[in-house]
Order: C-alpha cells, then structure tokens, then sequence
C-alpha cells in the first residue's frame, strides 16, 4: 500500500480535515509560485493537486519541480491527459471517469499511460471519478465527450460510487466541475459517505469557508478547491491553520 494512501487512511481515522489545493498548470505561471506557495503553507491544506483538463506538454513537470522548492506538503497529479505525468511529483489520481461511458476515459488511456508510469516512483491512486451535473458544461465534459449524471439522479450517483469501490477503486471522487455554479449537495455527500468503505473526495464550486465546512459535515474525507483560490486568494485568509 502507498504511503500517500495511508496517510490519507490514517488521517481520517482521526477524524482530521484534509484539504486539497488543485493548482491548473495553464493558470499558475511559476514565477508566482513562491508567494502562493507561502500562503499555502500557512493555511489548513494538507495536500497539493496539480493539472488542469488542458494543459500544453511540459507545462505540468515546470510548475511541479516549483512547488516542490516551496512546500513539504505532498504534490499529486491530477492529470487530464497522459503528457501531464511526471516522475517530479509525489503521487497521481490514477482517475477513471466511471460517470461516463467513454471507454478512452474509463481505460484506455490508463494502458496508454502504464508505459510511462511504469519509469516512476509516482505513488499511483487508483480513483473513481464522478462527474455530477452542475448547471453548465465544464471542460471534462467537453474533453471526455461524456454526460454527467443529474444532481437529482441521486440513487444513480450511490450506485455508480459503489461500482466504482467494488471494481477496485481506493477512492472515490465526487466533481461539480472547474468553476461550477454551485458545490455538490450535502445530500448527495452523505448518502454517497454512508454507502462507501473508502475515503471520499469532494470537489468543485466550493467558494467559502462555510461551503468547505458543509462538504466535510457531509462527509467528504477530502475536500478540493481549486477556481475559488485562481479568482480570490484572499481566501486564503480564510484557511489558516
């Protein structure tokens, strides 16, 4: 089992908040890294995320040999396509889009990838991801060429988590979406919790303190931000430890 994974594990034992920071590689230029990273450093995160759905090759292993000057939290991919792999970081999402009936996005560009894994020390996560409709089309959805699954279709969310977490999955991750109009509802959280034996991810239109808090009174094990912290890193002052 992987450290980053028993970590996780461990940490949720204890009843502890995680929070992780999705930093997008064609947003972030490296030269303001050192200053996000400082304030990232100061706040509740306890994990970094880096990738975007479409991000130009190099961009990623740049951005990620950055961060890792700047902080001792553990930095894991969170890879839209296989070019945005790097052996730089600590772990990668190992994602599969089980929402979704693409087979690209629920296999196949995992075989396509296991070539350039195989060349890493990469702590690899496998994990279900979810994308639930939000009110407007995100990138995945465009990329992917896949619907989500409707926010009222709730019994279909619980059902298509477990599938995951019954194929394998170790975790499993709810998404509104970059730049949602609203988070995922607490029900949805907690029914999808209560059903599960593994860690919860949330992420996706969470824009306060408050709707972070939500999310982890739910149930989410781990919550992302990610546009929040691109449009008001005044944010952060909201975060510190």
């Amino acid at each position: 089992m992987n450290s980053i994974y028993q970590d996780i594990l461990d940490s949720i034992s204890k009843s502890e908040h995680l929070l992780a920071v999705l930093i997008d590689p064609d947003k972030m230029h490296v030269e303001k890294v050192p200053a996000f990273m400082s304030k990232l450093n100061r706040s509740m995160t306890t994990h970094v995320f880096v990738g975007g759905s479409e991000v130009p090759e190099g961009l990623t292993e740049a951005l990620v040999v950055e961060i890792k000057k700047h902080t001792k939290l553990p930095v894991i991919l969170f890879p839209g396509d296989i070019i945005q792999i790097t052996d730089k970081a600590d772990g990668v999402l190992f994602l599969s889009l089980i929402s979704g009936r693409n087979p690209e996005y629920l296999i196949g560009k995992h075989v396509e990838s296991v070539s350039k894994l195989k060349t890493t020390k990469l702590d690899v996560l496998p994990t279900g991801y979810i994308l639930i409709e939000n009110g407007k089309k995100t990138s995945v959805e465009r990329i992917s060429q896949t619907k989500p699954i409707k926010r009222e279709a709730v019994d279909t969310i619980i059902n298509t988590a477990i599938a995951g977490e019954l194929l394998g999955m170790k975790l499993i991750y709810l998404e509104a979406g970059s730049g949602a109009t609203h988070p995922i509802k607490g029900e949805i959280i907690q029914k999808v919790k209560k059903a599960l034996n593994v860690p919860l991810i949330v992420g996706g239109g969470i824009r306060s303190e408050v709707e972070m808090y939500s999310a982890f009174d739910a149930g989410a094990d781990l919550v992302v931000i990610g546009t929040a912290l691109e449009n008001n890193e005044d944010f952060f002052n909201e975060l510190n430890k």
